[in-house]
């Protein structure tokens, strides 16, 4: 077998690798690149191969950042299949279209509003919607064949429907790790431990920090409780799987105990509601009851129009907004933002990783101020960062994680993590295991024999 790092090496988006068989090539996650203007270049430069001499891709999970790229890459040819669980594939038919439909209202408002040239969507919810008649579901465990590859997914509870990927040749055994979820998650499971792989492609994106303990009910409770006495908004951009509904069960428990008072609360999101629905549709991912799962995620209320999204511009603290996207990069939280950002009686929220190059990066790093759709906002709201919330293992969990392997890989591959998280996590797994470590390059290959 031979890989290739197409994504996600240095760097946390992206995430593709070319496996490649004889004949036979596999794409591993087929993520799009998001962040800085150079990084998202790369979603529009030529493919790696042509697209068409890919048999399949195989999914980890459906987070866009390994999966947002299929449309462009089948509208680019692609014709194979398209392998993952059962929930990654019900996630992925809501974020492709949410994802298609943002870029032509995108481009939409380039064009509208003077871009020097015509703007064209990456791709549209059109091909979107072609993309996923190519999804093919695989059950949890089970072994299928592409050429002489066997492949198999294991449930891995980094989000619903995420999972391990193993391939073998028949001689060496390739793992991918996709996102490692914490130990401890509010509402997920904790992550199957493996024991044998020859090589492991590894995610590091915490791989140099350990995660602030302590109870993130109790901490939520005290952000919502500031901003209620300063009459304020509390704004939380979030993403749409897993953090969402770990904030709604959050501020579920802290109603239900009384510890913040009845305040209106709005899930602006309709990306949001829907994926919140499948979280009572496949109860065997999670740990929330069966019987509660109803009401913890009717917390708040939904607002699917634009109109009554808009209607929010109007309201009045204190009250909770949750809307994507996470890294405040897109999304109608943009527009609450711009409404919230330059007051002192807001707070807004981040409770995920924020990327180089984004809004959410900038903030969080203390920005005085932030451009939304070509203008420049002060920044008199506080400024708020839970990484309690983090649904990524730090360090010491990783480690931890990879202490359940009985004989050491040949090689571990660490990825997805900026360059400073995969150096650190590398030193750490080399002094502590012994093991080969590398990190590889930006369309870096290897020979695993």
């Amino acid at each position: 077998m031979k890989i290739t790092f197409l994504g996600a090496v240095q760097e946390v988006t992206g995430s593709k690798y070319l496996i490649e068989q004889n004949d036979i090539k596999i794409l591993v996650d087929c993520g799009l690149f998001q962040g800085d203007k150079a990084l998202r270049q790369r979603n529009w430069d030529a493919f790696f191969v042509d697209p068409s001499t890919i048999q399949a891709i195989v999914l980890t999970h459906a987070h866009l950042d390994h999966t947002g790229y299929i449309p462009a890459l089948v509208k680019k040819g692609f014709r194979g299949t398209i392998y993952c669980s059962k929930p990654t594939y019900a996630l992925c038919a809501i974020l492709l279209k949410d994802t298609a439909s943002l870029e032509e209202e995108d481009a939409k408002r380039a064009n509208e509003y003077g871009s020097s040239e015509h703007v064209v969507p990456l791709y549209t919810v059109q091909d979107a919607e072609k993309a996923l008649t190519f999804f093919k579901v695989m059950d949890y465990d089970t072994i299928f064949q592409i050429g002489a590859l066997q492949i198999k997914l294991i449930q891995s509870s980094h989000i619903l429907g995420s999972a391990f990927v193993v391939i073998s040749d028949g001689k060496e055994t390739l793992t991918f790790s996709g996102d490692l979820g914490p130990s401890d998650q509010l509402i997920m499971k904790s992550p199957t431990h493996l024991q044998q792989t020859d090589f492991l492609v590894l995610e590091s994106t915490y791989g140099d920090r350990i995660h602030e303990k302590g109870d993130p009910i109790k901490q939520l409770g005290d952000i919502v409780n500031k901003v209620v006495a300063q009459k304020g908004l509390l704004i939380i951009p979030a993403f749409a799987i897993e953090r969402t509904q770990v904030i709604l069960y959050c501020l579920y428990q802290l109603s239900m105990k009384k510890i913040i008072p009845e305040i209106p609360i709005f899930l602006d999101s309709p990306m949001a509601e829907d994926v919140t629905n499948l979280f009572c549709q496949f109860k065997d991912e999670h740990t929330i009851a069966p019987d509660q799962c109803g009401d913890i995620f009717h917390i708040a209320r939904y607002i699917r129009t634009a109109e009554e999204s808009k209607s929010l511009n109007h309201l009045k603290g204190p009250a909770i907004i949750i809307a994507g996207s996470g890294m405040a990069d897109g999304g109608r939280v943009m527009y609450h933002l711009a409404h919230s950002i330059s007051d002192a009686k807001n707070i807004v929220l981040f409770v995920g990783y924020q990327a180089h190059g984004t809004n959410g990066h900038a903030l969080t790093q203390g920005a005085k101020e932030i451009e939304i759709y070509g203008r420049w906002y002060p920044v008199f709201a506080a400024i708020e960062k839970m990484e309690i919330f983090s649904a990524h293992a730090d360090y010491p969990e990783i480690l931890e994680w990879l202490s359940s392997f009985k004989t050491a890989p040949k090689k571990v591959f660490v990825t997805h993590g900026e360059l400073e998280s995969s150096q650190a996590l590398k030193t750490k797994i080399e002094e502590r295991f012994g093991w080969s470590v590398v990190i590889p390059k930006y369309k870096d290959s290897f020979d695993l024999d």
